[in-house]
């Protein structure tokens, strides 16, 4: 799925005709690069393909003083039902995407559980600051007006699910704790 695609079509069916660095700008202020997978460098070569394929067409050539000269763009019919089939895939298909957390878990042997306690436990720390960092920052903009309802749902999905991961990670700990204790050897528990 191209993500910056459907980043680049649903910014201009929502805001009208913009050029490519208000596009832009919109990317790097939502962050969708970190959460999403958008790949904000491709942008300008994305809006270059879909004008070529008929998905924008360019309204206008605007330049600010000295500035380089910037073409804005429109969404065209053909966009919108490209837009269209993008969101359905978007929504009805459920994503997996690499997971390096899970791919060292996998490798990790047992005689490195202690070591991997203390990683777990940094780990957790900086989920719930990121849990809590997102949480006021959907509050800052709910109270300020900022944002919209579905805005506001978003910043909770994004909550809840580190509260998942959070609570899934206590699960872990207790299940290395206990495979750590089954794998102790017998004899160096006797001398303690």
């Amino acid at each position: 799925m191209n993500l910056t695609r459907l980043m680049a079509l649903g910014t201009l069916q929502n805001a009208g005709p913009l050029h490519g660095h208000e596009i832009r700008r919109i990317a790097e202020v939502t962050s969708v690069s970190s959460w999403g997978g958008v790949s904000v460098g491709a942008l300008y070569r994305e809006l270059r393909t879909m004008d070529e394929d008929g998905l924008v067409e360019p309204v206008r050539t605007e330049q600010v003083g000295r500035r380089p000269a910037r073409t804005v763009y429109k969404i065209t019919v053909q966009g919108e039902a490209e837009l269209r089939k993008l969101r359905e895939e978007a929504v009805t298909q459920v994503h997996h995407g690499t997971d390096p957390f899970s791919v060292a878990l996998l490798f990790t042997r047992t005689s490195e559980l202690p070591t991997l306690l203390d990683l777990l436990r940094r780990r957790r720390a900086a989920v719930a600051v990121m849990r809590d960092d997102i949480d006021a920052e959907r509050e800052s903009l709910a109270k300020a007006g900022a944002i919209s309802p579905l805005d506001d749902v978003m910043f909770r999905r994004r909550v809840m699910q580190l509260d998942t991961d959070l609570a899934w990670q206590d699960e872990l700990d207790k299940v290395i704790k206990a495979s750590a204790a089954a794998s102790a050897d017998p004899t160096e528990e006797d001398q303690k």
